[in-house]
């Protein structure tokens, strides 16, 4: 099949969800079409049967806020036409599935029928979609897709509760592929430790609610007792936030891979991996997975949401790892 696959191409999990199914679908046979304003983080443009396209956004003095939707939806009529694409599946409904809807009834005009598969993610439904400013929007797009799903039980309850949705969900978790998580690396460690300090790793898009202050204040704790390098992988409005905070010492044991990072090795390599939950509708985030397929133990500030699945880290006695999850 030849399928172009919708994404934000951050260090996201939406988009890390999205890259890893397209490869997977890639190496059964599929042509697989990317479709986003840059390369994604976890992409191999060189593999067999992947393919990306940028879409480029004009910057006009006219605009206060460039028109992505617009640029988006005419380069998914772009690529649908000249690879002849069967279907979209967008990931993160804002703006993507409004975008492929766009696109849809511009093809449909000239008798190109395509379908579009829209994922929800977490945020785009129970933070920035019931903002009242893209409430409608969202609950258009999704019911005109022609097939939804989500990534958990509680984002399609959440769904079905803050939007008037009449389409079905069908819930399919967020996956995860071991193999990628083997240590065959071991020289590649001393590159960032040099004299076996513990690494302790903070990956994100860097927005709000990820709280990278905080992680600084903790690691500033940590170097108290043992020392340590900090390493914060992804980019986003709040790192030049963070900044401020990295002085002195930390400055000296924090180190940034803001793009093009292979995210399995660096999970390989540390030591513990901090993940920051604030929005009290967030999900149970991507990143969570790659501690544990990683052997990691992980520091996790989270809220009720997160509430079940501490049982099931905890019951893992025999685990080469454990969990630490404070409430704030």
């Amino acid at each position: 099949m030849k399928i172009g696959m919708v994404l934000y191409p951050t260090f996201g999990g939406s988009g890390v969800v999205a890259t890893e199914l397209g490869k997977a679908l890639a190496s059964k046979g599929n042509q697989v079409h990317f479709i986003t304003y840059s390369m994604p983080v976890r992409l191999d443009i060189l593999a067999e049967n992947v393919h990306y396209h940028e879409v480029k956004v004009v910057d006009y003095p006219l605009f206060e806020y460039a028109p992505y939707e617009l640029a988006l939806a005419s380069k998914l009529v772009s690529v649908v036409k000249k690879e002849r694409l069967d279907f979209l599946h967008v990931h993160y409904a804002i703006p993507h599935a409004y975008a492929a809807f766009m696109a849809k009834q511009i093809l449909a005009a000239e008798g190109i029928l395509v379908s579009v598969i829209t994922t929800l993610h977490g945020t785009d439904i129970t933070l920035v979609g019931r903002n009242p400013s893209y409430n409608p929007a969202v609950t258009f797009s999704i019911n005109q897709s022609d097939l939804v799903t989500c990534v958990s039980e509680s984002l399609k309850e959440e769904t079905y509760e803050y939007f008037d949705v009449h389409k079905d969900i069908d819930v399919v978790p967020n996956f995860i592929d071991f193999d990628q998580y083997v240590d065959n690396k071991p020289c590649v460690r001393a590159g960032i430790a040099p004299n076996n300090e513990s690494i302790i790793t903070h990956v994100s898009n860097f927005r709000r609610l990820k709280r990278t202050e905080d992680v600084v204040h903790v690691f500033a704790r940590i170097l108290k007792e043992k020392p340590a390098k900090l390493l914060f992988v992804g980019d986003g409005p709040a790192r030049i936030r963070t900044e401020p905070f990295i002085v002195g010492d930390i400055a000296k044991n924090e180190e940034d891979l803001q793009v093009n990072t292979h995210n399995s090795t660096l999970m390989i390599l540390q030591d513990i991996f901090s993940k920051v939950i604030m929005s009290p509708g967030a999900d149970v985030p991507y990143e969570i997975q790659t501690p544990i397929a990683s052997i990691t133990p992980f520091v996790e500030a989270y809220n009720n949401n997160l509430a079940g699945w501490t049982a099931i880290f905890d019951v893992q006695i025999n685990s080469p790892f454990n969990t630490l999850l404070v409430r704030t």
